[in-house]
């Protein structure tokens, strides 16, 4: 399960102890924390974003590996398996590189798209 990766990473860059003290840096209960641990929770993309950023994670990365964590469908999961795995084998700076380029073109295409209806 990917939040526990992710919550040990920002556990030990922050040199943290106990489950508590990122639990308190979240602003989430102690027992929300215990159950994003067992798998009965998950974490915001919030919640990720914010582990991810102070633990030098990638946050592209993070959401990709937190929505394979929730796929419910067998399907579903065997899918996610298959990107993060293409993702992991290709290096996620192409990621990154992928959807900043997708976010220019989809600005782009929506302004031209107002333009045209305007």
């Amino acid at each position: 399960m990917y939040a526990n990766q992710l919550l040990d990473a920002y556990k030990e860059a922050k040199n943290y102890v106990q489950d508590k003290q990122i639990a308190h840096d979240l602003g989430i209960s102690k027992q929300k924390m215990s159950n994003v641990r067992s798998g009965a929770r998950q974490l915001t993309d919030n919640e990720a974003i914010f582990l991810a950023e102070n633990s030098n994670i990638d946050v592209h990365e993070a959401l990709i590996f937190l929505a394979a964590d929730k796929a419910k469908t067998h399907k579903a999961q065997q899918i996610w398996q298959d990107i993060t795995a293409k993702l992991s084998s290709q290096g996620f700076e192409r990621l990154s590189l992928g959807i900043t380029g997708f976010m220019a073109f989809g600005i782009g295409v929506r302004q031209y798209a107002l333009c045209t209806i305007g």
